[in-house]
């Protein structure tokens, strides 16, 4: 609790009800729910799906805000969000407007940014860089910004991928423009209100922690490590942290704990534990061997984190435990794959890209499986959300809801 009181005083426009799971990793952005008494107890088929309605293309993850669930997906020419009965999967409200990104790729054309409640306001943030702030409660628009044309910048590898995060009525993002690697904007108006680094963008979404006793902005961007003043933008801390190759990206959301940062990336890189102190940066410890994600986040329970070690696109992925201090492996669960991970009710609730949802201890002893089932088609990209007992999760066809209500 003391922890959820100390992120709700950094972000006091974050108005949270006890269920809601209203941005990028739920309410603290640590992949950590306060929810309890869940069914575990899965019958052969898995736990029963209430509800489920096709979706477009994507990889933008459904939140959970003001009691709707808010979806941001592409159908036909059009990103689109929509506003949802979280009970029943039935439209309360939806927005659109026509989408210009083009995958280089082929992989994906859809949004890849989850949108983030920001007490009566939703934010988004498209895969060509339009950002939009809506009611929540009735899904007009309230102000947009094109940023990639506004800032100059390219579109990347795969576009725009950073999930806003709003911090004392502002929108933080990794814009990546000269001068403005980092943008905040007035959550009420759009107006741009300072802007820092020249870091280009990365796929990374920011946190917002206290440091040294003051509230700071933890960005991992193209370039690397940025600790930044929410009010200001004066930067704290700034560490070079990417791979040497350019074909390459930085995903995972940095994670912040007892004053530490850990942040890890594949292609070469891996992970590394940092301790920021006044304006510098000392490195606790740094390898390629203990836990390199490649988008997944990890998530931390006690004095170890859990996560996928390796791509997705080479050998199958390796869950792993690993413990925070000193980055030793203390078991790995071989070709598990890429995985979003939920520490909850006293274990940890995996969605795999092959679609399995995957219920595990959360122990360091070894790795020890409770239940699996397949809820949704590979690949299964897309962050969950976890509100109310009911799992929401989707692939590029179908949104779920997965009811884990006791009986």
């Amino acid at each position: 609790m003391r922890h959820l009181l100390a992120a709700l005083a950094l972000t006091p426009t974050l108005a949270l009800s006890a269920a809601d799971w209203p941005q990028f990793h739920g309410p603290n952005r640590d992949n950590h729910s306060a929810e309890t008494g869940l069914n575990w107890a899965w019958p052969t088929g898995g736990p029963p799906v209430a509800w489920e309605r096709p979706v477009g293309r994507g990889w933008a993850g459904p939140v959970v805000a003001g009691g709707k669930l808010v979806l941001f997906h592409r159908t036909g020419d059009e990103e689109k969000v929509e506003a949802l009965d979280p009970a029943t999967g039935k439209g309360v409200w939806a927005f659109g407007y026509r989408a210009k990104y083009r995958d280089d790729f082929g992989f994906d054309e859809g949004p890849r940014a989850t949108p983030t409640g920001a007490g009566d306001t939703v934010v988004t943030l498209g895969a060509n860089g339009d950002l939009h702030a809506l009611d929540l409660a009735t899904g007009k628009a309230r102000w947009h910004r094109a940023l990639l044309a506004e800032y100059r910048v390219e579109k990347g590898f795969f576009g725009v991928a950073c999930s806003p995060v709003v911090a004392d009525g502002k929108v933080l993002v990794n814009v990546g423009g000269k001068g403005a690697g980092v943008v905040a904007f007035d959550l009420t108006t759009g107006k741009e209100v300072w802007k820092a680094t020249d870091d280009a963008a990365g796929y990374s979404s920011p946190v917002v922690a206290r440091l040294d006793g003051k509230a700071t902005a933890v960005f991992l961007t193209r370039d690397g490590l940025v600790g930044l003043d929410p009010a200001t933008g004066a930067v704290r801390f700034a560490q070079p942290f990417k791979p040497r190759i350019r074909e390459s990206v930085n995903a995972a959301t940095p994670l912040v704990k007892d004053g530490d940062i850990f942040l890890t990336v594949s292609y070469g890189l891996g992970a590394a534990l940092f301790r920021p102190k006044a304006d510098a940066v000392e490195e606790v410890w740094a390898n390629d061997k203990s836990l390199s994600c490649q988008y997944n986040t990890p998530v931390r329970v006690g004095d170890y984190l859990y996560g996928a070690h390796g791509r997705a696109d080479a050998a199958p992925a390796e869950l792993r435990c690993v413990e925070w201090k000193t980055g030793a492996v203390k078991w790995g669960q071989p070709r598990f794959g890429p995985a979003s991970l939920i520490a909850v009710d006293g274990g940890l609730l995996a969605l795999t890209e092959r679609g399995e949802l995957v219920r595990f201890d959360a122990s360091p002893m070894a790795y020890t499986e409770r239940g699996r089932a397949v809820i949704l088609g590979a690949p299964t990209r897309a962050a969950p959300a976890l509100s109310d007992g009911r799992l929401f999760a989707r692939d590029g066809a179908k949104l779920v809801c997965v009811n884990l209500k006791r009986p």
